[in-house]
């Protein structure tokens, strides 16, 4: 009878482990941008929802240089990018055999934002921005009055994403004229959410970050216009970014996905469910939705297996909704 039992017991738990590898290899990894992780959190609820939590989708945010990280280590299927991927990355995920497919998701408006209470800041210039986060104005500009004789002898308290985030390659790269060439005397997180609340709570705050962390907390912020190259002075918004005229803190976004993941039905299921429903989406957590041709095409170039990214390895400034279209359609 032991016998028998023993028997039976290891047999329930040969059946307990593979329903359980079974249960495990239904998970799509997923992390990096904080920017896009609003995008993707809600096409992950959705999709969840729908597959009845059959597939489960994970979403982390470590900044789009972290998630890079782990995508080129074969970690995550799907990596969130604020940016394209750079060289380096490029390199690490060679080295390691990842290929992927790039596939970009919206378009974002990168904001500058200030505390409610301050009155002064109407407007900034790029030149303005620089000489405020270039890294020569380390303990050097330091107080409103520095760059702007017109604005009060009051301290600055910066707030910005870390080395980490896509958003700090792009803002750098667009203000500063280099890439990751920045002041590091700021309090920086790869959680926006962090950000916000330092700028809300500190009247002589200013940071920056997506566009949808702005709208969210909106109550408690206040975006700033940019001038743009014809000297307009611009607030952020979908109508801006779609006319082309907020320039140049508008970007497109994207997540990166994992050729060989591509071999499993739930990343596949998930990836197509991101580009049918990717639109809507965006548009719902406030970013800018790529005409509906845009994800037909992201979703043939998963279908054909078309690898690579039709940027040139930089944190590239400028790339407009046409311009990008146009590159996708080449590849």
């Amino acid at each position: 009878m032991k016998l028998k039992f023993l028997v039976q017991a290891l047999a329930f738990s040969s059946v307990a482990i593979v329903a359980q590898s079974a249960f495990a290899q239904q998970i799509v990894k997923i992390d990096g941008s904080s920017t896009v992780y609003p995008v993707t959190e809600a096409v992950a609820e959705d999709f969840q929802k729908a597959k009845k939590n059959a597939i489960k989708v994970t979403v982390g945010i470590s900044g789009t240089g972290g998630g890079f990280k782990k995508f080129c280590r074969g970690e995550t299927d799907i990596s969130n990018a604020s940016r394209p991927i750079l060289k380096s990355e490029m390199v690490e995920c060679a080295k390691a055999g990842i290929e992927y497919i790039e596939l970009p998701v919206a378009f974002d408006a990168l904001t500058v934002v200030i505390n409610p209470k301050n009155t002064f800041i109407k407007q900034l210039t790029v030149a303005e921005l620089k000489k405020i986060w270039e890294p020569g104005a380390q303990n050097k500009v330091m107080k409103w009055k520095d760059v702007n004789a017109q604005w009060p002898d009051q301290p600055m308290k910066l707030f910005g994403p870390g080395a980490d985030s896509g958003t700090f390659d792009y803002f750098t790269e667009a203000v500063v004229g280099k890439s990751k060439s920045s002041r590091g005397d700021f309090t920086a997180s790869e959680d926006d959410n962090v950000l916000v609340q330092g700028v809300s709570r500190d009247v002589n705050g200013l940071g920056y970050f997506g566009y949808a962390y702005y709208v969210e907390n909106k109550d408690k912020l206040k975006a700033v216009p940019i001038v743009n190259e014809k000297g307009q002075a611009v607030l952020p918004s979908l109508d801006a970014v779609i006319a082309g005229t907020y320039t140049p803190l508008a970007r497109p976004i994207f997540i990166y996905v994992s050729a060989k993941s591509l071999a499993k039905p739930e990343v596949k299921e998930f990836v197509q469910y991101y580009m049918t429903h990717g639109a809507k989406l965006s548009k719902e957590v406030k970013y800018v939705p790529l005409p509906d041709k845009a994800y037909a095409v992201s979703w043939e170039h998963v279908m054909k297996g078309k690898k690579g990214t039709v940027f040139g390895g930089t944190a590239e400034v400028g790339v407009t909704i046409e311009e990008l279209l146009k590159r996708e359609a080449k590849l």
